[in-house]
């Protein structure tokens, strides 16, 4: 094709995607806001808005006069639609699956969980699961299937860039059970998969406690260890998808395992109750049962118990010297703990920051997350509102006009 051909189609796409882009940061706009931030003429401007009216990613608003001017045809305002369409998110866990239907804005509009069969369900069962929770986030926010632009799926286990399970890893088999190809391909949705822990990451740095920052690790912390690793900005992945994987964690002195800080908190609890050591702990499950819950360590411990508190204790300085290890290793400016256990780890943060110095001449800043257990479906959102924006111009809108 010619450059002569080729240039002008180039220079409109490049137009609808700025004026989209200013749009979708902020709210009415008119002409001159965008003459302004994008540097087009007024007729560009007011053609491209046109365009982005009819394609539906945009729509008009009442004209408004200037304070002060009564002359003259009132400026035409224009504003990101963000009901065009609809993004899907998605945390499937080994015990749980959870959507999240979210608006343009990234606003959520319905949030579904569903409990997959024990024992460890089958490939078939645990997508028939899969497509319920689909089905019923979607009825929940009043949508049918084709206002979703795309869809993005958090697995716990490793996936490398190109949206691939990574074979031979543990767990890999749980999830390697055809999600893009047998379980959304009826929906014909642009399906992308991710690591679990990088949607925290993607979740943290975009409206968590880690905005606006570009190095940045995440922990999901609850049962297993895994870390999301944000470096300029950028996700890392590692040439097979295992940058962030802490299996050598067993190889640190002081460590020795994968296990979170809720595993851990159930164990030493049970160890404790066995060992009959006198602790409120016991008070909190009840007689006749040893099912110690981190739960209750953490809420014994709040309530002044000092076998709790020990435990706690522990458990902080083994996460100290994990974070250590991220601190070393990739440096990052701050290193976030999430996932459901995040409301109570901020009572592990003394010991934690205590601690990091005496093990590292490079301590991140350390925080919870907020997100708690939507952590990964919140970052799962954001990764297909990214794929969304990149591809508008591909995209047909819900609300385009038929």
């Amino acid at each position: 094709m010619s450059t002569s051909a080729t240039t002008p189609q180039v220079l409109r796409l490049a137009n609808l995607k700025a004026v989209l882009s200013v749009m979708r940061a902020n709210g009415a706009v008119t002409g001159t806001d965008l003459i302004e931030a994008t540097g087009l003429t007024r007729a560009t401007a007011i053609a491209v808005c046109d365009d982005l009216t009819a394609r539906g990613w945009v729509r008009e608003l009442p004209g408004e006069r200037l304070v002060g001017t009564t002359k003259g045809r009132p400026a035409r305002r224009f504003e990101f639609n963000p009901a065009a369409g609809c993004v899907l998110g998605m945390d499937v866990g080994m015990a749980t699956a959870t959507a999240l239907v979210a608006d343009l804005r990234g606003q959520t509009l319905a949030r579904v969980s569903e409990r997959f069969d024990k024992p460890p369900a089958t490939a078939a069962s645990r997508r028939a699961t899969i497509k319920r929770v689909v089905a019923s986030a979607l009825d929940e926010a009043g949508l049918a299937p084709s206002a979703v632009l795309a869809a993005a799926i958090g697995v716990s286990t490793v996936v490398d860039r190109h949206g691939n399970v990574a074979a031979g890893h543990e767990l890999s088999e749980h999830f390697d059970i055809g999600l893009q190809t047998e379980v959304f391909s009826d929906y014909g949705w642009p399906v992308l998969l991710e690591n679990d822990a990088n949607l925290a990451a993607l979740a943290e740095r975009w409206s968590g406690v880690g905005t606006g920052v570009d190095d940045l690790a995440v922990m999901l912390a609850g049962e297993r260890l895994g870390t999301g690793l944000i470096e300029s900005g950028r996700l890392l992945h590692g040439c097979n998808g295992g940058a962030g994987e802490v299996g050598t964690l067993e190889l640190v002195d002081g460590v020795g395992s994968q296990d979170g800080i809720a595993r851990l908190a159930r164990y030493w609890g049970n160890e404790a109750l066995a060992a009959d050591r006198p602790t409120l702990i016991r008070e909190l499950v009840g007689p006749g049962t040893s099912r110690v819950s981190a739960r209750f360590v953490f809420e014994a411990a709040a309530r002044g118990d000092e076998v709790a508190q020990g435990i706690l204790e522990r458990i902080g300085l083994r996460m100290a010297r994990v974070i250590a290890v991220l601190g070393t290793f990739f440096n990052p400016e701050l290193v976030v703990i999430g996932g459901a256990v995040a409301a109570s780890a901020s009572a592990l943060l003394p010991t934690i920051t205590r601690e990091l110095p005496r093990l590292t001449a490079t301590p991140p800043r350390v925080a919870v997350s907020e997100f708690g257990d939507a952590i990964v479906a919140a970052g799962a959102v954001r990764l297909a509102l990214d794929y969304v924006e990149e591809h508008a111009m591909e995209l047909v809108p819900a609300d385009a006009p038929a």
